[in-house]
This record gives C-alpha cells, sequence and structure tokens, in this order.
C-alpha cells in the first residue's frame, strides 16, 4: 500500500481552491486533507491534523500568505510550502524562497507543471520554472537589479500592486477602479511608495514603476 501525501490548500478564491484539489486528487497517492482562506485559518486546522506539503497562496485577501510560510517554517517545518501566486515577479519569487518556501509557481501554468512542481518539492528540492530561474541568475549579474528588487521588496503587496499598474500607464483614478479604492487612498499609498523607495515626485515614480514593470516583462 503507498503512503499518502496530505496536502494543504490556502487561498481565499473558492474555484481556484477546488480547481487545485482536482488536480491534487488525480494522483493515486495525493489527498487534500486541509483547506483553508486565511493564515488564521490554517494554524488553526493544523493543529488537529498532518500534512506533509502546504500549497499557499501569496495574497490572501489582506493577508500576506509569505507570514503563513515564515510561520511554518519556525514552527512546522516538516511541512513542505510550494507558493501560488498570480505574481510573475522576481521579486515575489526570491521573497518566497526567502521566507522558506521550496517553490513558486504561477497560478497560470498548466496542471502538469503544478504536478511537476509538487513532485519536486517532496524530494526535497526547490522548483523555480525555468523561465523564472534565468531571470534571477540575470538580476544576480546585475548589481543595479539587484538593488532595485532589494528597494521594492520594501512594499507592501497592495503598495506593489499599485506600483505595477503605475508602470503599466494607469492613473491615479483607473487604479483607483481597478483595486475598488478611493482616489485618496490610492494617493496615500503612492506617497507611501515614494517615501519608501526615496523617490521624490510622482513623475520620478512612474518612470521608476514604467522601468521595473519592462524589467519583470518575459
Amino acid at each position: 500500500m503507498s503512503h499518502t501525501i496530505r496536502f494543504l490548500i490556502v487561498d481565499d478564491h473558492p474555484l481556484f481552491r477546488q480547481g487545485l484539489v482536482s488536480v491534487i486528487e488525480n494522483v493515486r497517492s495525493y489527498k487534500v486533507a486541509l483547506q483553508a482562506t486565511t493564515i488564521a485559518e490554517a494554524l488553526s486546522q493544523l493543529e488537529h491534523a498532518e500534512v506533509q506539503i502546504a500549497l499557499i497562496d501569496i495574497s490572501l485577501q489582506q493577508e500576506n500568505g509569505l507570514e503563513l510560510v515564515k510561520t511554518l517554517k519556525a514552527t512546522r517545518p516538516e511541512i513542505l510550502c510550494l507558493v501560488v501566486s498570480m505574481y510573475d515577479e522576481i521579486i515575489y519569487a526570491s521573497s518566497a524562497l526567502k521566507a522558506g518556501a521550496r517553490g513558486y509557481i504561477m497560478k497560470q501554468e498548466a496542471a502538469s507543471s503544478l504536478l511537476d512542481a509538487i513532485a519536486l518539492v517532496l524530494k526535497g528540492k526547490i522548483y523555480l520554472s525555468p523561465d523564472m530561474r534565468e531571470r534571477m541568475l540575470d538580476t544576480m549579474l546585475q548589481p543595479e537589479a539587484k538593488d532595485e528588487i532589494e528597494a521594492v521588496k520594501l512594499l507592501s503587496l497592495r503598495e506593489m500592486e499599485v506600483l505595477r499598474l503605475l508602470g503599466q500607464g494607469f492613473g491615479v483614478s483607473e487604479i483607483g477602479q481597478t483595486l475598488n479604492l478611493s482616489v485618496k487612498t490610492i494617493n496615500v499609498y503612492r506617497d507611501n511608495i515614494r517615501h519608501k523607495l526615496s523617490i521624490n515626485d510622482a513623475g520620478a515614480l512612474r518612470k521608476f514603476a514604467i522601468k521595473w514593470v519592462k524589467s519583470n516583462e518575459r
């Protein structure tokens, strides 16, 4: 009788979470034992059940999934963490690995890629897509790009979203509509970004944002 690998899935989108369950349980020896939508819910469930691997969304409503990765690394190091994210940017992948994750995979990847990532992590190895691995190596060879990544790491997930939308050419009101936030709130985020990145004015911030978005394009 084969050993069953038990999974925890932490994602606040029910349809995507159910999709993960379907893909995972297609493998005979895999079972999704726990599902959670918040960090607190995940930790509470883990008090009463054992899992070998956790698939964690990086963006959980107002929470950062990497905080759960850090907590599990400190308190439950036997649980392997694979971060599943919609963000195709080097900064998130590097932050996930630094937090203790054993891999980083995009939500847009095919089911076969997800299963490959899971299999690699279960073998004790680290998973990054070939494209992400190459981009991270390129960044290591470019001191200026590495410095930018370290600076942007100071931003929250929401601030990163605002920075990305600025770089894509959106105005403040458009960003507010996209994120379902007021213009006043977007301006606060924009000021916070400028302060954290030591950028003097809105024009310089937009130039930085455009450059940042271009540097993260495939």
